[in-house]
């Protein structure tokens, strides 16, 4: 039996967070033994299979007095301890600062490390810290995950060469249902997703406000957990100066989106920046008729074909984004059309699919 250690900063709901949980799920229920190597427990964090064995390796109640430095060493001992007791057959690792940790965690040691990019690399990874580290770190690594094409060109040639790109996988849930009518559609734009300022829902509502002018008789609903980074307020203010309440709903987070979105009109995506956007993939996978912002590092453009299966609009472009909401809303036809095609992305990403992908590349590097 193979031994897998996932290591993050928590479960939290997030993208990565949720990719961990959903992944190493299907891998205990392969036969593998998995352990979820976390720093800290989050407040409202995803559920995982019984049969996984979740860890602590972040500071304890000592460690916490430390110094910046004390803590940074800390965190890395914690980590080889637990890797050193367990002596799994890969370490794999989610995001940027885990990816550090792991990498150097398992210096002198034969575990191989392999780390996923998670996020739009420039502004990121692209600090001073970064262009020492991943010249030394990034070469020890096994392999890199990547989601879109230009993430991975954004690193060197010699972790480009060892890497795969994986989408993310889609949940079950979302995949399959039956795709409603036209006529059973909510005259309602829906969006789903954490509310933080990457995330740009504030444009999302400024776009709509517009599209309400013109059709007053739909609404707009934002489904998504607060991220507590003052996003959640700013979005009150601005519905509250737009005189918006009564059109602009903050739904709150939800356990059954693919039951409270498949029933929108138009499904809106209004990014600066993401990974790979898994509500995105979600609504395609609903057959939804999606509009998204073409934002770095490419994760809609990875999917989304402009006019096929998916609209795709300029990033912070708040006319863009409401013309093209209109334009699906006004063209039902095209609606119709596009929301069929985005469903294929069921094929795809589905959970199976992702996870052979993941299942023969760990399968390459531990031989």
């Amino acid at each position: 039996m193979k031994k897998i250690v996932f290591h993050l900063n928590c479960l939290e709901r997030g993208g990565a967070e949720r990719v961990v949980s959903n992944l190493s799920g299907q891998f205990v229920q392969n036969g593998y033994k998995v352990w979820i190597a976390t720093e800290w427990q989050g407040e409202d964090e995803y559920e995982i299979d019984p049969r996984i064995q979740r860890v602590h390796v972040g500071l304890n109640k000592k460690q916490e007095i430390h110094g910046r430095i004390g803590k940074f060493i800390d965190r890395i001992c914690n980590l080889r301890q637990f890797i050193k007791k367990v002596n799994p057959d890969i370490v794999i690792a989610f995001a940027r600062r885990a990816n550090y940790r792991a990498l150097t965690a398992t210096v002198g040691m034969k575990t191989p490390v392999l780390i996923s990019v998670r996020i739009n690399p420039i502004g990121f990874y692209d600090f001073l810290s970064d262009k020492i580290q991943i010249p030394i770190l990034f070469r020890r690594a096994a392999g890199c995950v990547f989601q879109t094409q230009d993430q991975r060109e954004f690193f060197p040639e010699f972790i480009q060469k060892k890497s795969r790109i994986i989408l993310n996988p889609i949940s079950e849930k979302f995949i399959g249902n039956p795709i409603p009518g036209d006529e059973e559609r909510e005259k309602a734009v829906v969006h789903s997703g954490r509310l933080v300022d990457f995330k740009n829902q504030l444009l999302l509502i400024r776009a709509f406000v517009r599209v309400h002018e013109k059709h007053p008789d739909y609404v707009l609903k934002i489904y998504g957990p607060d991220s507590f980074d003052g996003t959640r307020e700013q979005l009150e203010a601005l519905i509250e100066e737009e005189d918006a309440e009564h059109y602009v709903f903050l739904m709150g987070a939800s356990a059954q989106l693919e039951k409270d979105m498949i029933d929108g009109a138009v499904a809106a995506f209004s990014s600066d920046y993401e990974g790979m956007p898994n509500a995105m993939l979600e609504a395609m996978a609903l057959g939804l008729p999606v509009v998204a912002t073409d934002c770095p590092p490419g994760g809609p453009r990875m999917v989304i074909e402009n006019e096929k299966n998916g609209l795709l609009v300029p990033v912070r472009d708040e006319l863009a984004l409401a013309e093209a909401i209109n334009r699906l809303i006004e063209d039902r036809a095209l609606a119709v059309r596009l929301g069929a095609e985005a469903a294929k992305i069921g094929e795809a990403a589905g959970p199976q699919r992702i996870f052979a992908q993941w299942k023969d590349y760990i399968e390459e590097i531990t031989g």
